[in-house]
């Protein structure tokens, strides 16, 4: 399937496969995974084959993958989208504490201006909404920091469609992060809600976390990647650049062949039969 440009936000147009960074740190996205040179590699690899869409959060490392980010790719080609996420404070592996406040939002903004090395984050994505804090506050933060030029557009991640219905009477939303795969399908409502309004859906986990890599893939997918001489992996990506056209993946990877592995789905076209047998899956 071919990865046909989305304009998130309206204004900014990224090739839909892109290239996320939690892969670049640690186990329970905490502390540096390998050497520092491969990460910065890896990232100038991904944008010199095309990826126009870095999606990181600052709390992958924590501040780790932000600063491989701009080590890596500062001064940014202006073609590129980098997109970051805040409102979630780490104290440990896999240890995570949804903080919305106001004054935390801000602050978590400006530390990961800082760490990019930039005025203004193309693309801005609250981590989780805080249910101890009105929504209003967060997103009106967010706004706020948007009308100041620190960010471009604002994204949302792990929504209900109802969630994201309630943000659009507040702000602007460009994306939705939600997990989205092959085999997981329960935030399709949140989808068909970015189909209708324009919204770019990047879904998290777009290989199952690896249940569409692994040893015991289901035999269907199995079977089309056998056709295609592809691998599972290539065939999930392509079933999803091909579900809808507001999906943009960004599966990460610290391993260069995976990379091109990953990018190679690119080219993996499924006839109408083939994309029928995989949506049966579920």
């Amino acid at each position: 399937m071919s990865d046909s440009p989305f304009a998130i936000g309206g204004d900014r147009p990224v090739q839909r496969l892109g290239f996320g960074t939690g892969g670049l740190v640690g186990p329970g996205f905490w502390g540096p995974r390998g050497e520092r040179a491969d990460a910065l590699d890896l990232l100038r690899t991904a944008v010199g084959r095309g990826v126009t869409l870095i999606d990181t959060a600052d709390n992958y490392g924590p501040g780790l993958a932000e600063e491989l980010v701009a080590e890596a790719l500062h001064p940014y080609p202006a073609e590129l989208l980098v997109a970051t996420k805040g409102g979630v404070v780490r104290t440990g592996p896999d240890r995570w504490h949804i903080d919305g406040r106001p004054e935390r939002l801000r602050a978590m903004c400006e530390a990961s201006l800082s760490r990019l090395r930039t005025d203004r984050i193309g693309l801005y994505q609250l981590h989780r909404l805080d249910p101890a804090v009105p929504m209003a506050e967060q997103l009106g933060t967010l706004v706020e920091l948007r009308a100041e030029g620190k960010i471009a557009h604002i994204g949302l991640d792990s929504v209900t469609a109802e969630q994201l219905t309630e943000a659009l009477g507040y702000a602007p939303i460009a994306s939705v992060q939600n997990r989205y795969n092959l085999l997981d399908r329960t935030a399709q409502p949140v989808l068909d809600l970015c189909e209708e309004r324009g919204i770019a859906f990047l879904p998290w986990f777009p290989l199952g976390d690896g249940a569409l890599t692994g040893g015991r893939v289901p035999a269907a997918l199995a079977a089309v990647a056998a056709e295609h001489g592809a691998s599972t992996g290539q065939v999930a990506l392509a079933w999803l650049l091909s579900r809808s056209p507001v999906l943009c993946p960004t599966p990460g990877t610290g391993s260069p062949a995976h990379l091109a592995e990953n990018l190679a789905a690119t080219t993996v076209h499924l006839t109408p039969a083939e994309r029928q047998l995989l949506d049966a899956l579920v």
